[in-house]
């Protein structure tokens, strides 16, 4: 793609952005007595959170943390519900998946769909897609009278896919998006469900399978220096569940230094459990393949291409055939009865009040051996704190309070038996106190670094996003002529959807969904940042991937959409795939009423964008600073037949989504 290039007065705006984010010596004489901080409205909580939200501010900044951007339509819609009648509302809306059809029904997930229907040839960029649909929601391409609204579930997943993690930087699941989809899918599926049933379902599917090489583990064959993998045996630990040092409930170490969790051996203990599971189909023919199965690649005569990623991992506890087993072949799973293989009793984590004191009896089956294993690992004192914690710090805040990880800790331990355990987590954590007031109660430590891919969707749902323009051509050779560009409800188009995928340079944000460099997410939630927040021991995960070009080519992103991509525009006749496209006039009303400058004000445009976009938290001197440049536009700033107060909404929404105070959600 062509680099951006702006006019001079498109540059002029861009220089503004000095002006947002710090002033001159002159301007400090005439506006010191503006704060850079926002209005400290009068926010005690006497009244009872759920009784809230009191204003389309408040409403705002819930969404903010509960969906992947707020929408005016939402903002209305919690407004007349409130938080708990909105909580129920997402707790109850059907599920967006990107592969798994719902039930009784054919082709209603998107890419089941596209290829199906549409005859498309599936590729990552589609997975992209079909994410891009989950999270900014609307109706659905095929249906536009269905609309998905599970937004809740939605961030939650996204959440979740951040802390057990899967990327298709690996080579293999590359070539397999819809492998991909179905782990997004266990996500979604189990967003609001028991913690211990995620794990299960994770670690048995698929594509983890692959990425943390637990597919095709098998037990020790010493005469053949053959030993367990022992990847996922340590990951599942140390990422996505107990951590590395025993925890408070509040999250805090026990010990300093701290004490550790496990040790190798516990880890070596795990990789020998993980043995003996597989593709489900290896021994579709009726011979052994455990050592030689994989994925399905289609054919003639072949499962359909990819057709064993969604499907869990099955156990091969005996050999097959049975003349195998004569020959001393005694199946691929250790469960400690071989003397010269196997870890006999194997000790996983020891912990107070752990089954069997965490050691695991010989003799049992793959998937029995599995149940103790998870079991042991779901039971142990640090996953309520632990997941907690960084479920809060994706949502809500990067330092919460130890009492606020505590709050929401007690919660996931006191339904550790509830089929809705993580449901009661996530209203946990959106109507804790400090998630509604730790604005005003902790101001210089409360909040977080907007994510690059969450500036986008917020962008995108608050301002209309369609897909527009492309031809009606076929997908592939094997396809007729189909609305195969032209929906506009596909989130597509070379210039923006796929370019968020792991891509920052020209209109690219770096970030997409599983699409992380490593199992340790796009940022470690230790990340520290240096400087100031080095020595106040503040985190900042996001920080770790704010890098000078991911920030400069993320403002270019920001700015391509604000300026240009309109959904009014012309459509270009060679254009095959077209973009996705914003609204602005949807805003025109608010960008004035006469003839702009100073006397016809761009007050009601500050105000919204800081509703919709910074709930409300605008300091007065970046509303003041805003609606001074603002001002200076008037109708002489007409471009030909184009109205001149779009160029207030293109510069507004550019400052305002290039500014540090919105980036850092609050």
């Amino acid at each position: 793609m062509s680099k951006i290039v702006f006019s001079p007065m498109r540059l002029q705006a861009l220089r503004l952005i000095a002006l947002v984010c710090g002033m001159t010596i002159a301007a400090a004489a005439s506006a010191q007595q503006l704060s850079h901080g926002p209005d400290p409205l009068f926010h005690d909580g006497m009244e009872g959170i759920t009784v809230g939200p009191s204003t389309d501010s408040d409403a705002a900044r819930f969404l903010a943390q509960a969906t992947f951007g707020p929408t005016d339509a939402d903002i209305a819609n919690l407004r007349s519900l409130g938080y708990q009648g909105w909580l129920n509302q997402q707790f109850s809306a059907t599920p967006t998946y990107e592969t798994t059809d719902l039930p009784g029904q054919t082709n209603s997930a998107y890419l089941n769909w596209i290829s199906n229907v549409l005859g498309e040839d599936i590729g990552q960029n589609n997975r992209q897609e079909a994410w891009f649909l989950g999270a900014l929601g609307g109706p659905d391409p095929q249906n536009n009278l269905l609309v998905h609204n599970d937004q809740l579930r939605q961030r939650v997943a996204f959440a979740l896919s951040e802390i057990l993690v899967v990327s298709d930087q690996n080579a293999t699941l590359d070539g397999f998006p819809q492998g991909m989809a179905y782990m997004y899918d266990i996500l979604v599926k189990d967003a609001f469900g028991n913690y211990l049933t995620l794990l299960n379902d994770v670690t048995l599917s698929p594509a983890m399978g692959v990425y943390l090489n637990m597919m095709g583990n098998q037990r020790a064959n010493l005469a053949a220096n053959v030993h367990p993998d022992e990847n996922y045996g340590r990951e599942i630990n140390q990422l996505f569940s107990v951590g590395l040092v025993m925890l408070n409930l509040n999250g805090t170490p026990t010990t300093t230094p701290g004490t550790p969790t496990y040790t190798q051996s516990t880890v070596t203990a795990f990789a020998h459990v993980f043995t003996g599971w597989n593709w489900s189909d290896c021994d579709a023919d009726g011979y052994d393949n455990f050592q030689y199965c994989g994925p399905d690649y289609g054919g003639s005569g072949n499962p359909p291409y990819g057709a064993n990623f969604l499907t869990p991992m099955v156990a091969y506890d005996n050999t097959d055939p049975p003349s195998m087993a004569q020959q001393g072949y005694t199946g691929y799973h250790d469960n400690g009865t071989d003397p010269v293989n196997d870890i006999s009793n194997k000790q996983l984590l020891s912990y107070t009040g752990a089954a069997n004191g965490g050691v695991l009896a010989n003799g049992g089956t793959a998937a029995s051996d599995l149940a103790f294993a998870l079991n042991n690992i779901f039971n142990h004192p640090n996953v309520g704190p632990f997941i907690s914690k960084q479920l809060i710090m994706r949502l809500v805040t990067s330092n919460p309070s130890p009492a606020y990880v505590q709050r929401v800790a007690t919660v996931f331990n006191s339904n550790r038996s509830s089929a809705t355990q993580l449901q009661a987590v996530v209203q946990a954590i959106l109507l804790d106190p400090e998630a509604r007031y730790g604005q005003w109660q902790n101001p210089n430590t409360f909040g977080k670094l907007r994510e690059p891919l969450l500036t986008v969707t917020h962008f995108w749902r608050a301002m209309g996003a369609l897909h527009m323009c492309g031809q009606n051509i076929a997908a592939s050779s094997n396809s007729a002529a189909s609305n195969y560009a032209k929906q506009p409800y596909r989130y597509a188009g070379y210039s923006t959807a796929w370019a968020t995928n792991d891509n920052q340079y020209g209109d690219g944000v770096d970030q997409a969904s599983l699409d992380a460099l490593t199992v340790f997410n796009f940022f470690k939630p230790s990340y520290i940042p240096p400087g100031e927040m080095t020595s106040l021991g503040l985190v900042g995960p996001e920080f770790q991937i704010g890098t000078d070009s991911i920030v400069a080519n993320s403002s270019n992103t920001v700015g391509y959409h604000a300026y240009d991509l309109d959904i009014n525009d012309a459509c270009d006749p060679s254009d095959q795939f077209g973009d996705v496209k914003v609204n602005h006039s949807q805003d025109l009303s608010l960008a004035g009423s006469g003839q702009g400058g100073p006397t016809d004000p761009a007050t009601a445009l500050v105000a919204e964008y800081n509703k919709r976009f910074m709930s409300g938290q605008m300091s007065p001197y970046m509303q003041q600073q805003l609606l001074s440049y603002l001002n200076t536009i008037d109708s002489s700033w007409a471009n030909g037949n184009e109205d001149w107060r779009l160029e207030r909404i293109y510069r507004a929404l550019y400052l305002v989504l290039s500014s540090p105070e919105y980036m850092i959600q609050k």
